[in-house]
């Protein structure tokens, strides 16, 4: 089949660090369960630099943090402290509430250092939407890895290609990591649900159509993704949720209400803290909708 979609991200800079907003997008809000992906970087930080991500909050999703290069400590509300390293999975669960931050590790900080990688929210279903707050951390040998002829696929969440990702999440969802040479060629299953490829280096096809590098390809039904050059890509999606999510800010739900009750908790103090952090990221007096903001400074 072919590429019904083509979604070119939205680049920001911030101030030496770009990122690349492709989803939500004014023609397409979601693919499969995820409502938010950027593209964090590349981005070179000179020594004493960094991200430094003040604690703000979440409600009815789960973040998922995925890194080429760099690092990125994460402290929240449940009291975790970790730092993430390329290859590796942090995938935060928010259901009723949680709060994060998310800084440029020290040791990183003060060497200097090259960023960059994905970030990308999942929308819990209705029935998880209030669950538990969670945190999970897979490192990078605990991730399934599959080799095919000139391909490499690091499967990050579902089943894909025989291989199963030990992240749980309660709906179905395909997330891989592609590294495919020139000349080789992977298969697109129709039966993953919703599938995009957003390809991060080098030329592509599905079928005759070429890939644009920064965009996500939206592609229908079983398809043939063909490297022309050595490619590095992301293939995600799943099956899409009957109810339409809404997004305001950080907050995730099928509710407008619950995004109003959520926005109402935050100003009156009423979300969890992140331990040792006094700093946070206030509500934006008139968020934009449905566009949440960039939450890196």
């Amino acid at each position: 089949m072919s590429i019904v979609e083509s979604i070119a991200g939205r680049s920001r800079d911030l101030g030496g660090f770009s990122v690349s907003r492709v989803l939500p997008a004014p023609q397409r809000r979601s693919l499969g369960p995820f409502v938010f992906f950027d593209e964090m970087g590349p981005a070179d930080f000179a020594a004493g630099q960094g991200i430094d991500v003040r604690p703000h909050p979440h409600i009815g999703l789960a973040t998922v943090t995925y890194l080429f290069a760099g690092g990125l400590s994460h402290r929240d509300s449940l009291g975790t402290v970790i730092d993430i390293a390329p290859g590796a999975v942090n995938w935060m669960t928010a259901g009723r509430g949680i709060v994060h931050s998310e800084r440029t590790p020290e040791a990183l900080r003060t060497a200097g250092h090259h960023m960059h990688g994905i970030q990308s929210w999942v929308a819990l279903p209705v029935a998880d939407a209030e669950a538990e707050p969670a945190f999970v951390h897979h490192p990078a040998e605990s991730l399934p890895v599959v080799t095919l002829p000139g391909a490499r696929l690091t499967i990050i969440a579902g089943t894909m290609f025989g291989a199963s990702s030990p992240v749980r999440f309660p709906h179905p969802i395909i997330y891989a990591e592609l590294h495919l040479d020139a000349g080789a060629s992977v298969d697109l299953d129709p039966e993953w649900g919703e599938v995009g490829v957003f390809p991060v280096s080098g030329d592509a096809r599905i079928g005759a159509a070429a890939l644009t590098r920064g965009s996500l390809a939206v592609v229908d039904g079983a398809s043939t993704l063909s490297a022309d050059t050595p490619l590095h890509a992301m293939i995600l999606g799943g099956a899409a949720y009957p109810e339409p999510r809404h997004i305001v800010w950080n907050f995730v739900s099928h509710s407008k209400d619950r995004i109003t009750q959520a926005e109402h908790d935050w100003r009156a103090d009423r979300f969890p803290h992140v331990p040792g952090e006094t700093e946070f990221i206030p509500l934006p007096e008139a968020p934009a909708q449905p566009q949440p903001p960039v939450n890196y400074p």
